[in-house]
């Protein structure tokens, strides 16, 4: 998450300087054919602006698509921020008299439960853009957290050594974590420390944490239909094309009867540039923010948000040892 008032004019320059570099190429090529005198390479530009209202149309559609994944995945996270605080005051009033060592293992194993969680939404996927150039080079000026470190060491903290083997040997471990609270308090109410009521009531915890957690795996393990991602790039592609070959003959005209006569349709190369540039990022943007964990700097900051809940809950319990709260490097926070 970008913690700044916006991106600089300058970050976004670098962030797509791959594409200006290939825009440019693109736009010189047919002007200088144009200007040694391959003058039928120009097209006349209505249906340009035609296929432009097209990809104008379905990149909208897109980044619209690629806000609501981004917003439901907040969504998400805000809902196990609440049930996390829920479930910390309701576990702590109710088994605390009772048995206030089994308290404090069901907090640790929610705080691994949301490590665990975290660090299977930051797997990589085929469909994601984290293995590009231009994401690869921006993620430098930030840290990845569950790139630099693994799991192992980072559940040590919260189980025992027992738990924690048994916990990664199985595939989805922040499912066997919660599996392992629902066992937990099923043996709390049949010992009799808790009533019915206080069961129900943390057992509905669980299972909008299970609820939450399904969501955001949904929304990793499902990308954004390819058929509309294949065509919108196909149209956009044959779109940058195309855009400089409408627009030359019109910079031409530009300058005849003047003393800038054949000179005026070199602005072509910058137009063309300016208004190919515009949709191409449009796209990038897009596609910077559809899958919202997989760790580039418009993701939803889980990481943060994990720690904040870990914060919270420690408090509740009186600790004063707390882990520190995870703050922007450069502006981004994961």
């Amino acid at each position: 998450m970008h913690s700044g008032k916006r991106f600089s004019a300058l970050e976004f320059a670098m962030w797509t300087r791959r594409s200006i570099y290939i825009l440019l190429i693109l736009a010189t090529i047919p002007t200088v054919l144009y200007y040694v005198g391959f003058t039928f390479i120009s097209f006349p530009w209505q249906p340009i602006a035609i296929m432009g209202t097209a990809v104008a149309f379905i990149v909208g559609f897109k980044n619209n698509a690629s806000y609501s994944r981004l917003w439901e995945a907040r969504q998400i996270y805000g809902a196990i921020i609440n049930d996390s605080r829920s479930f910390g005051y309701i576990l702590r009033d109710s088994l605390s008299e009772k048995n206030s060592d089994k308290v404090k293992v069901m907090f640790k194993r929610h705080y691994a439960w949301l490590t665990a969680l975290r660090f299977q939404l930051r797997e990589s996927r085929n469909w994601e853009n984290m293995g590009t150039a231009q994401f690869k080079e921006y993620a430098q000026k930030y840290d990845i957290p569950e790139r630099l470190t693994i799991i192992d060491n980072e559940l040590k903290d919260y189980l025992s050594d027992q738990e924690l083997q048994y916990i990664l040997s199985k595939k989805n471990r922040a499912t066997q974590l919660m599996a392992k609270q629902s066992k937990d308090l099923s043996e709390a109410y049949a010992h009799g420390e808790i009533n019915d009521f206080q069961w129900s009531q943390i057992n509905q915890q669980l299972v909008k944490f299970t609820d939450n957690q399904g969501k955001a795996e949904r929304i990793k393990n499902f990308p954004y239909p390819r058929n509309f991602s294949s065509i919108t790039t196909y149209l956009l592609l044959l779109f940058i094309v195309f855009v400089p070959f409408g627009l030359i003959k019109e910079f031409d005209k530009m300058g005849e009867g003047t003393l800038f006569e054949n000179y005026t349709l070199w602005f072509n190369i910058p137009f063309s540039l300016l208004v190919t540039w515009c949709f191409h990022t449009l796209d990038s943007v897009g596609e910077a923010s559809v899958n919202p964990f997989e760790g580039s700097p418009n993701d939803v900051p889980i990481t943060q948000i994990s720690r904040t809940i870990e914060i919270d809950m420690r408090d509740m319990l009186d600790e004063t040892n707390l882990p520190p709260a995870i703050t922007p490097k450069n502006n981004i926070v994961l």
